[in-house]
């Protein structure tokens, strides 16, 4: 008894028509009888009537067709399950991400997946939020990590709330930030010499923004630069930043960490994919892992490394 058999079977017992059900299953009218018979042949009992052209199940048809129907049921849950499991043995993720995330969430996450999961490549693709919706549009990513509110014509997307964050502001060790009392406000950076990241850079909108709103324009320094390069341009005392709090916690003894005063600045992370694709197993895996992070991979200020206070 062959699957293909029982499968042929369901397709006449379901159409009452052998010519009907050979074009369901796609197979030739005559290969479809010769292969009924093989089963009937093997069971030694005929599973349909064919008096006057019309189709009927016997006895003995009525009682395989539900078991029939439960092995074909069965098989397919295993043949998925399977192909499940292979999925999570080899492919690939393809993941984006904005710089400070990459720096401050996703090696230790990536580092328990890889873990978990050693035969998954991971791609990683950098970028400002507003490129990573595009790269999502055109599906060439599976998953992104994107900073909220996303831009007002992207595609349909489906996110979900990873993470509230705070900003601080980083100096370098010999240098006292703007503000009193261990705390900075945005009016404060008013003619403060910055460091500013590249245009596209969320944090860059967000910190011109606060400024804007503050009624005044930011002064910068250097700009145009990525993560790594903001870091090692205020060590080097050539201004200020605005950064992620967990990027901070991560930056290294030589960096000073002072936090913004009351209401401060704050973004959202949030894990998106297509809404109309179902992201692939082993990038299901990944969004599970980041999902059950979630705050818990952000170190507060107190585990970092660097001087707190201004």
């Amino acid at each position: 008894m062959h699957f293909q058999q029982l499968a042929y079977f369901v397709a006449v017992a379901e159409a009452r028509h052998f010519t009907r059900a050979a074009e369901a299953v796609h197979v030739s009218q005559p290969s479809l009888s010769q292969q009924i018979k093989a089963l009937e042949n093997e069971l030694g009992a005929e599973l349909f009537s064919r008096a006057r052209g019309n189709i009927a199940l016997t006895d003995a048809g009525e009682a395989l067709l539900p078991l029939a129907r439960r092995i074909l049921a069965d098989a397919d849950t295993a043949r998925h399950e399977v192909q499940e499991l292979v999925q999570l043995r080899r492919g690939r993720i393809r993941l984006g991400a904005t710089p400070s995330v990459c720096t401050g969430l996703l090696p230790d996450v990536l580092r328990a997946f890889h873990g978990a999961h050693p035969g998954i490549q991971l791609l990683i693709e950098e970028g400002g939020s507003h490129d990573l919706v595009r790269q999502l549009a055109r599906g060439a990513l599976d998953l992104a990590l994107l900073v909220l509110p996303l831009p007002a014509a992207s595609p349909a997307l489906t996110t979900v709330e990873l993470l509230h964050e705070d900003l601080v502001v980083v100096s370098s060790a010999s240098r006292q930030a703007p503000g009193r009392k261990g705390s900075v406000h945005v009016a404060d950076l008013e003619n403060e010499p910055l460091v500013m990241f590249r245009h596209g850079y969320d944090l860059r909108e967000l910190t011109v923004a606060a400024c804007r709103a503050e009624g005044f324009e930011p002064s910068f320094t250097v700009e145009g630069g990525e993560m790594d390069a903001v870091l090692g341009f205020v060590r080097a005392g050539l201004g200020i930043a605005v950064v992620p709090r967990m990027v901070a916690v991560r930056a290294g003894q030589d960096l000073r960490t002072t936090p913004l005063a009351s209401p401060g600045l704050r973004r959202t992370i949030a894990l998106a994919h297509r809404s109309d694709v179902e992201p692939p197993r082993a990038a299901r895996e990944l969004q599970r892992m980041l999902l059950g992070a979630g705050p818990a991979a952000v170190p507060s200020a107190a585990d970092g490394p660097g001087p707190a206070g201004g």
